[in-house]
């Protein structure tokens, strides 16, 4: 499938740069098989969810998994992509071919790496030396990892510590927020609940494998990178007995989705999960796990956009998003929601 098919423009006054506040405030596009698409609210979920419906969240946590520091005279770039071991990260590297094995990074503020292998997609492995453990270091010396259409307009600031996260973060190990969830809050979780929808969650460490460009002209031979998950098998149980019961799945965002469907086999039984997950959806696909999904507004040509004209259809999506464009919703990371139910 051409890659190019899944292009669109974006006017850049739609990239949203901070995000709705409060959280809750952002819209909500509602887009079905057919139909007029509707404008409406994140707030406005409770009213437009079915009693017995779940919702299934991330509750990863994002690390400041940006680091700046030198070798030598040179700088470097790393943005720390998956966990390998204790003390070892996978990374994209900045600069780096000015890198070579076995080469000392200094990140400043007692941070070190140590460059010890190139891996054939470009990235590096990078071990760092020391007892304490790698998330304090990188509390001491890293940065939230913005996207790069935010962190190319604008700085990282303290404030993005808490606005790139989300009220269900528990489990350290992301490079990117699972976005769709940053919309929630407290009141409105109770609000979901006192309606009868119920929230499950699971943990799929994101990683900055999600933000890369597609550099082929057809799918096929596109390779997405691996990101680490779980789901334990009392949640599988229950998201099974829900659906048993004639409710309904939706994922809160694309990694929920993502997860969800790598642990669900063609029998469509949610099974238990502990690993890598590379699994990459395009049109064709036939889904298994969910009935629903609610994710932002992804970028062209993205493996992600691709997902949701999996769901949806392209010709459909491709409405939706011109639409969306034209109501001047904000897109993005920080930027408003969709609702779609197929």
């Amino acid at each position: 499938m051409r890659v190019d098919i899944f292009d669109f423009e974006l006017p850049t006054e739609n990239i949203a740069l901070r995000p709705a506040r409060p959280r809750d405030s952002a819209r909500l596009l509602g887009i079905e098989r057919d139909g007029p698409f509707r404008d409406q609210g994140v707030l406005d979920l409770p009213s437009l969810l079915n009693r017995g419906d779940v919702l299934v969240f991330n509750d990863t946590r994002v690390i400041p998994a940006q680091l700046e520091g030198q070798r030598g005279e040179a700088r470097i770039g790393a943005t720390l992509h998956k966990r390998i071991d204790l003390r070892r990260w996978q990374a994209f590297v900045r600069n780096g071919k000015r890198l070579r094995v076995g080469d000392t990074i200094q990140f400043g503020a007692g941070v070190t790496a140590q460059a010890e292998r190139r891996l054939p997609d470009g990235s590096w492995t990078l071990f760092f030396p020391g007892d304490e453990p790698v998330e304090v270091l990188l509390e001491r010396a890293g940065q939230m990892p913005l996207p790069p259409y935010i962190a190319g307009k604008r700085p990282t600031d303290a404030q993005d510590r808490e606005d790139y996260q989300t009220m269900f973060a528990a489990k350290d190990g992301a490079v990117a927020a699972p976005t769709a969830a940053l919309h929630f809050t407290p009141s409105l979780l109770d609000a979901l609940a006192a309606a009868g929808v119920r929230s499950e969650t699971l943990t799929l460490h994101v990683g900055a494998g999600t933000f890369l460009p597609v550099k082929v002209e057809d799918t096929q031979d596109h390779q997405m990178h691996a990101e680490w998950g779980t789901i334990d098998a009392a949640t599988a149980d229950r998201l099974n007995a829900a659906r048993a019961a004639g409710s309904r799945v939706i994922a809160v965002g694309t990694t929920s989705l993502r997860l969800l469907e790598s642990a669900t086999g063609e029998d469509k039984v949610i099974r238990p999960f502990s690993g890598d997950t590379a699994i990459f959806i395009t049109p064709g696909y036939s889904f298994r796990a969910i009935d629903g999904l609610m994710t932002n507004f992804h970028l062209p040509k993205s493996t992600l956009f691709m997902l949701v004209s999996a769901l949806m259809g392209l010709e459909r999506m491709q409405a939706a998003y011109a639409h969306a464009i034209r109501q001047g919703y904000r897109f993005y990371s920080y930027g408003d929601s969709s609702l779609l139910l197929p």
